[in-house]
């Protein structure tokens, strides 16, 4: 079993950058692909970007070039850095662990507003 925590989540003018962490712990060897996903009000959930064990990376159109996903390896951390954030990117955001079994974060809030 796999548990998953995030932080970094918060309020940030348009333009600004944050940095999302997610945490495992666990069976985090059963992991293969681990993510970002975001939910927006009224809207699907949604993947913001990917990273296999292998180190394959993938990212939805609308955050290319400005996000960028990454491990720490040591830490059993990955990494979301956001930049030129926009008013759209507004949305819960959650971890994401597929292996065995499909492990999902508690979600946490960014908010992109003037």
């Amino acid at each position: 079993q796999v548990q998953l925590v995030e932080s970094g989540g918060g309020l940030v003018q348009p333009g600004g950058s944050l940095r999302l962490s997610c945490a495992a712990s666990g069976s985090i060897f059963s992991i293969n692909v681990m993510g970002w996903y975001r939910q927006a009000p009224g809207k699907q959930r949604e993947l913001v970007a990917s990273i296999t064990r292998g180190g394959s990376i993938n990212y939805a159109d609308s955050v290319k070039g400005r996000f960028t996903i990454s491990r720490d390896g040591a830490k059993n951390m990955v990494l979301l850095q956001m930049n030129s954030l926009k008013p759209d990117d507004t949305a819960v955001y959650y971890c994401n662990a597929q292996g065995v079994i499909n492990t999902w974060g508690q979600g946490t809030q960014v908010t992109v507003s003037s």
